[in-house]
């Protein structure tokens, strides 16, 4: 049996998820135990525990380098990552959005976190929670599936909840359930997640767990529809995008079919997805359709891989603050990745709900609620937390988060749809609450709609310390590298790239009160509203950071804008609470050359995000049609000489220009190589030079990865040149296949490959039964040796063969020499001579004796 473990003579995969991407890595010692092992080029972790299929991508790390995105069995217990050698992956690591998943969770705070104060009720009564004058009946369509991007067709199914007695056409609302596990049977936890579901399973009704929003939406006179998505969650795997544009295409084949329903007002479309479905709901509004128009997004919890929000729909984006799945809370991507991209006219906000896990907004996926097992996502079985475990004054129950759930999907809808700006002051950071939404704490922050910029935290800011919202370099970093908030919220890094530059905020930091510090602008500013409002972070469980705002005016006079007072969200290691609160000011209605932020307290920290001058009420969107891009992926052959010039095929459609950051990324090392920034009118140039030669190996390839900086909407954001290595692979040979050495010495080969290697290679060598004689035990081999190459603990004693043990000679690249040792330890007992019998090829053999005593 031959095994061959390396980087480059396996196809490497590459997908942006919450934290990075794939990349083949060369060996390094792997740590032992933990479910970790390599069969056939596959690093491979069985969890002890089934790992239920969340949205978050489980991602494979060796340090604090991603390794890749794994692929899940049917099991969901085993993940497996192609393309990875072994030897010494030091510190593995399985994580899905930034937390470990293979480990017990951390020991969280146990202090009681202070529930924020109840703001004030929104004015005028503006309440959409309650339920409006119409019944509602339901009904559920079945119809034959569809073909999307995976080999198996996709349900079209969906639960329909509608105003009865409603006249005329009724505007829509759509529903996209997240990625959750696909089949069940009764309560059992050991059944296969693929699809089709296995005989004598059930699809679970994931698109039922909406009832509760639909039937008030419906009761105000919206036609819904909820929509199964099991199709796509069965095999979304195999997607680069993680099934964003499968979605989408779900979604459009849905707005289809009801087109032709003359219930429904398609010139209305509110969108809402959760999770994965959130992504799916903002690709399928990128592309317009005369059919329909999409008004406006709610997503709950969701994924954004691409960091690509469409920047002229409005939307809103429910941040659960005990989110155990998509911890890194990714979605706030939806807010922040709009800014200046557009004209900024659409609203764009985010909704942090204290207490809100991921699941309990689907009553599919709650138990006590559910046809099908389902669960607590944040891991109130493991820890018990101060912030988010059950029965903590912060923690809402599953009817309270789903009561707060619909009410803010009913005020996404007043304000997208029916133009009711006086429901605005629950999304914008009006900072009022919604008294249907019980006792949940819900804050908000906003861009775009009626907003102009006035502090853009830049390095072209003086006065003040400009931190870069992603980096390693503790110096220039807003928050501290190894912190884990670093790269999570509004930190949240776009795959690979690290530092990422055009991402910035302006850190305060003080350790006595009355001295200011004053943020220069780089031109003078007109506040024309004569208000300002404010995104600023304070670090979680802080109270009473208090700092005086004033203006700078031309000529130097300052004005005092007021005083600004807050307290930090609740939070432990277990949730994402480094998050922007809003805050406003009035500002005279003349040029700003600067701000400047005076302590009120003796020591304190804030972090300003932002500064906006805000007028009333929400500007129409209009009908922006933004150029669109997307980055496609060339294949080609290397060649054996020469160095061949390709263009990265990057497809440009729609009128107008804009710019466009682009990021070159090495296949191998995955390390970013170059970024740039491009203006793109009518198309762009990627050139990728590759150099043919004559060794094993894929060096060669690029990927490249898009993000729009203004006057773009970017779709496929990912691509590159894929090289296809034509090279032979080398043959593997050793000048002497049986050694022999006394107790406590190494057995050693030394191996050769027919030609150099272009990249890392190494070759696993299997222990087989020896053919007569004593055989080598796991204890009778170095212990820590041992470890690195089987995964598990020398003791019991047993043979090498029965055990996992997969030895290894690794092939430097430019090299064809290699070495395998295999050490053993002396010890006390009288014992015969023992062997070791290695597989190497079927054609090659190798024999170690270790003399007895």
């Amino acid at each position: 049996m031959r095994r061959i473990l390396t980087a480059a003579a396996v196809a490497v995969t590459l997908v942006v998820g919450a934290a990075g991407s794939a990349v083949a890595v060369p060996p390094v010692a792997a740590d032992p135990g933990g479910g970790w092992s390599v069969v056939d080029g596959r690093l491979t972790w069985r969890s002890a525990e089934r790992v239920p299929m969340g949205d978050a991508a489980v991602e494979f790390w060796s340090g604090d380098r991603m390794l890749g995105r794994a692929r899940p069995h049917p099991d969901e217990r085993t993940f497996t990552l192609s393309g990875v050698a072994p030897g010494p992956l030091h510190s593995l690591s399985a994580r899905a959005a930034g937390k470990r998943i293979d480990v017990a969770p951390p020991r969280s705070s146990r202090k009681a976190a202070a529930l924020p104060p109840a703001a004030p009720p929104a004015a005028g009564g503006a309440d959409p929670g309650l339920p409006g004058p119409y019944r509602t009946a339901t009904s559920e369509y079945d119809l034959a599936p569809v073909q999307l991007e995976y080999p198996e067709k996709v349900e079209t199914k969906a639960v329909v909840v509608a105003p009865v007695g409603a006249s005329g056409k009724r505007p829509l609302a759509l529903f996209l359930h997240g990625r959750h596990s696909v089949c069940y049977q009764g309560q059992s936890d050991d059944v296969p997640q693929q699809w089709p579901c296995p005989e004598g399973t059930l699809p679970i009704p994931s698109h039922r767990g909406y009832l509760q929003a639909q039937q008030l939406l419906a009761s105000q006179g919206y036609l819904t529809v909820s929509v199964s998505a099991n199709g796509i969650n069965g095999q979304d795997w195999a997607s680069e995008d993680g099934g964003a544009q499968a979605r989408a295409e779900l979604i459009r084949h849905h707005l289809a079919l009801l087109a032709k329903d003359p219930r429904a007002d398609l010139g209305k479309v509110l969108l809402v997805g959760h999770s994965r479905g959130g992504e799916g709901v903002n690709r399928a509004a990128m592309a317009p359709d005369p059919r329909w128009t999409v008004r406006g997004l709610l997503m709950i919890g969701p994924t954004l891989f691409g960091h690509n929000p469409v920047p002229d729909v409005p939307s809103a984006t429910i941040l659960p603050g005990c989110d155990g799945d998509v911890f890194d809370l990714q979605g706030q991507m939806y807010v922040d990745e709009t800014r200046g991209v557009s004209r900024g006219k659409a609203l764009h906000s985010a909704l942090y709900m204290v207490g809100a896990n991921h699941n309990y907004f689907n009553t599919e996926w709650t138990p006590g609620q559910s046809a099908a097992p389902s669960w607590d996502d944040f891991p109130s079985d493991q820890v018990q937390d101060a912030v988010c475990s059950p029965g903590t004054p912060t923690r809402l129950t599953a009817a309270q988060q789903q009561k707060a759930g619909a009410t803010y999907i009913a005020a996404a809808a007043r304000v997208f749809v029916q133009d009711d700006d006086r429901v605005l002051p629950l999304l914008d950071g009006g900072g009022v609450r919604a008294p249907s939404a019980g006792p949940a704490r819900v804050l908000s922050h906003a861009l775009g709609g009626n907003r102009s910029p006035v502090l853009l935290p830049a390095p072209d800011v003086r006065g003040v310390r400009i931190c870069e919202q992603v980096t390693d370099v503790a110096a220039r970093s807003c928050l501290d590298p190894d912190d884990i908030n670093s790269r999570i919220g509004h930190f949240t890094t776009f795959g690979p790239v690290v530092p990422e530059p055009g991402r910035y905020a302006a850190d305060l930091r003080w350790t006595s009160a009355g001295k200011p510090q004053r943020a220069v602008l780089p031109r003078p500013v007109r506040a024309e509203t004569g208000r300002l409002a404010l995104r600023v972070i304070v670090p979680p469980n802080s109270t009473g950071t208090a700092f005086g705002v004033s203006a700078v005016l031309a000529g130097g006079r300052r004005v005092a804008l007021g005083d600004v007072r807050l307290d930090g969200l609740p939070g432990t290691e277990l949730t994402t609470s480094y998050w922007a609160q809003e805050v406003r000011l009035t500002v005279p209605p003349l040029p700003v050359t600067a701000l400047e932020f005076t302590p009120r307290t003796g020591s304190g920290r804030a972090i300003v995000l932002d500064a906006w001058a805000y007028g009333e009420g929400t500007p129409p969107p209009g009908s922006v049609s933004l150029p669109q891009l997307d980055v496609g992926t060339l294949d080609v052959v290397e060649g054996d000489s020469g160095s061949r010039t390709y263009q990265v095929p990057v497809t440009v459609s729609g009128r107008g220009a804009g710019q466009v950051r682009f990021f070159l990324v090495d296949a191998v090392s995955f390390e970013v190589t170059r970024t740039w920034l491009v203006t793109v009118d009518r198309s762009v140039s990627v050139p990728v030079t590759v150099t043919g030669d004559e060794m094993y190996g894929d060096g060669e390839g690029q990927y490249l990865l898009a993000k729009a900086e203004r006057g773009f909407q970017i779709r496929d954001y990912i691509g590159g040149v894929t090289v296809e290595n034509d090279d032979p692979e080398p043959v593997i040979s050793a000048a002497v296949r049986s050694v022999r050495v006394a107790e406590g010495g190494a057995l050693s080969w030394e191996l050769g490959l027919s030609a150099p290697v272009e990249t890392p290679y190494v070759v696993g060598a299997q222990p087989e039964p020896p053919a007569s004689g004593a055989e080598l035990s796991s204890t009778d081999v170095d212990p820590v040796w041992f470890q690195d190459v089987a995964w598990e603990d020398p003791e019991p004693s047993r043979p090498l063969s029965s055990t996992a043990a997969l030895p290894w000679v690794f092939f430097e690249p430019g090299t064809a020499t290699g070495s395998l040792v295999v050490p053993t330890i002396a010890d006390a007992l009288a014992e015969p001579d023992e062997s070791v019998e290695l597989h190497v090829t079927p054609d090659l053999v190798l024999t170690g004796t270790v003399s007895g005593s």
